[in-house]
């Protein structure tokens, strides 16, 4: 069973007790991040980034998942492939029980 120390929290990458989204890495960023989030469960999931006026920036996830640890990389582009501008946005992760939102920024 793999734990990993992240600052004051202890992670069980094997399986995780709860719904967990993660920080960003790196945060700032340019061009990629990484975005990470836990399952306890086989979950339904959806993984979206959106401005701060609340519009769909990409859908990063739209399915159903194993239980466990994920890892999405972000490249700083839209639906349609074209880059996004420099500015903070929001990365929110929903099931069918948990909803959760972080902010990143990206620095060109």
């Amino acid at each position: 069973m793999l734990h990993l120390r992240l600052g004051s929290n202890l992670y069980d990458f094997a399986h995780p007790e709860a719904f967990r989204l993660l920080k960003n890495y790196p945060n700032p960023f340019n061009p990629t991040t990484v975005i990470r989030y836990q399952l306890p469960v086989i979950s339904e999931v959806q993984l979206t980034v959106y401005d701060l006026m609340g519009r769909v920036v990409r859908e990063l996830v739209s399915s159903k998942k194993p239980a466990g640890t994920h890892n999405i990389i972000w490249n700083d582009t839209d639906a349609h492939g074209q880059p996004v501008a420099s500015g903070m946005y929001l990365y929110q992760l929903k099931t069918d029980t948990f909803m959760k939102t972080k902010k990143l920024v990206l620095l060109k």
